[in-house]
């Protein structure tokens, strides 16, 4: 049986996120927060893993289904590791092969954490799965629900760090 278990330098599982990490309300504030996607690394991927999904999702969002912050598709198999800030735009820190799929944003790519002001503070629940196809059948723009949708058909087993954030 597998140990796989995801981990972060960025934060501990259960701590609150630096603003580092946080999505600005006003892009161009350099006090609002980075909108940098923190540091993840997993290791001992189950049998038969030809590829890892990683996602973010706030249960906690005002809207009756949760918000998805950050979906990452078909990281190669040998890859154990995403740096900070790989989930910049222009996905320049991605692993070779991997695509990020659209978010509740709109659009691929990390967006952090941006609850209400004044709002309980809301959790940010990161996976990383073990994928038993080396490509999962999507593209760019699918829904965060159809990713969702086919993770839960095609997971191997599951990894998960939380993280807190207020305003």
């Amino acid at each position: 049986m597998s140990d796989f278990k995801l981990k972060s330098n960025s934060f501990e599982d259960g701590d609150y996120l630096a603003i580092d990490y946080a999505l600005p309300e006003d892009p161009a504030s350099e006090n609002e927060g980075g909108n940098k996607s923190p540091h993840l690394v997993w290791n001992d991927p189950p049998e038969g893993t030809k590829s890892f999904a990683l996602t973010m999702f706030d249960p906690d969002a005002p809207t009756g289904s949760g918000f998805w912050h950050w979906l990452v598709v078909n990281i190669p198999p040998d890859v154990r590791e995403l740096v900070l800030d790989t989930g910049n735009h222009d996905g320049t820190k991605l692993p070779a092969g991997a695509m990020q799929t659209r978010t509740d944003f709109g659009v691929p790519g990390y967006g952090g954490p941006r609850p209400p002001v004044g709002d309980h503070p809301h959790r940010y629940i990161f996976a990383i799965h073990a994928v038993p196809l080396t490509e999962l059948p999507v593209s760019e723009d699918t829904s965060a629900a159809i990713i969702g949708f086919q993770l839960n058909y095609n997971t191997l087993a599951k990894s998960t760090l939380m993280a807190l954030y207020k305003r």
